[in-house]
């Protein structure tokens, strides 16, 4: 499976796919990359690895424990991904339906180990990103059991997510790496909404750079600390509050736009 650039994570997706059909067998349906590693953004060193996998039915008891003991197994195996792999296992019924009711699905992701939740609308953006990026390692077209996202709703709940920060960016950590998480994100999410399309976020960094100069130096510093923080996360709280000013100038934005559209 030669699927990205990188043989490791080549063979860490072979590995989990055949994982996945010996535990699943005919319930598994398919498996689909997406986020990252699609966009441009991923920094071998420190992104994570998205996955849904599509499944003809919830998981049952007896299967999630499976796969909880596998993805275990994986982190063991491939030491330098324990906690960046980030898999969604749910159902085709799931899928079809996320709009109006909730299911559940089979959830790993940085910080969480392999547990199942319950979901429904709020992960539009996951699945629109499947939809219509998303690079299949196995199965068929993810169009024709995903419920269609539109870039209206796209669009939409890119606003509810940034319009979110306003409580997210008091509690991020004061560290480096977090605050550059957080400017380039609020730069993706406005490029995205003026624009009506998403890039990577140095692309989109570039873009707000240009816009607002004002902020260049800040969006360029927040560049060179999501570099930093492969190797370390400095703390600067002598920039935390230039960050806190970033995040609540675009909201501001966002939300004078949308009062007047």
């Amino acid at each position: 499976m030669n699927v990205t650039h990188y043989a490791e994570i080549n063979t860490l997706l072979e590995t989990l796919l055949k994982e996945q059909q010996k535990i699943l067998g005919d319930k598994f349906v398919g498996l689909y990359l997406y986020g990252s590693l699609i966009w441009g953004d991923f920094y071998y060193a420190l992104s994570d690895i998205d996955l849904l996998a599509a499944l003809q039915s919830d998981l049952t008891d007896e299967e999630a424990k499976a796969l909880k003991k596998k993805h275990e197994e994986l982190a063991q195996k491939f030491k330098d991904w324990d906690d960046r792999i980030e898999v969604q296992y749910l159902s085709l019924h799931g899928l079809r339906t996320f709009k109006t009711q909730r299911s559940p699905m089979g959830n790993i992701s940085p910080g969480e180990p392999f547990h199942v939740i319950t979901v429904g609308k709020e992960w539009l953006l996951n699945w629109y990103f499947v939809q219509d990026y998303g690079k299949i390692l196995y199965g068929p077209d993810p169009r024709g059991f995903i419920d269609k996202v539109t870039k209206e709703e796209f669009i939409q709940a890119v606003k509810d997510h940034a319009l979110d920060w306003k409580k997210y960016i008091q509690n991020i950590g004061k560290h480096r790496g977090a605050q550059a998480y957080a400017i380039l994100t609020l730069c993706r999410a406005y490029y995205t909404i003026k624009n009506g399309k998403q890039v990577s976020k140095k692309e989109a960094a570039t873009w707000m750079q240009e816009k607002f100069p004002k902020w260049k130096l800040l969006i360029q510093n927040a560049l060179k600390w999501r570099d930093e923080q492969i190797i370390n996360k400095t703390e600067d709280l002598s920039g935390y509050p230039q960050t806190v000013a970033f995040v609540t100038a675009v909201i501001d934005l966002i939300e004078k736009e949308s009062a007047s559209s």
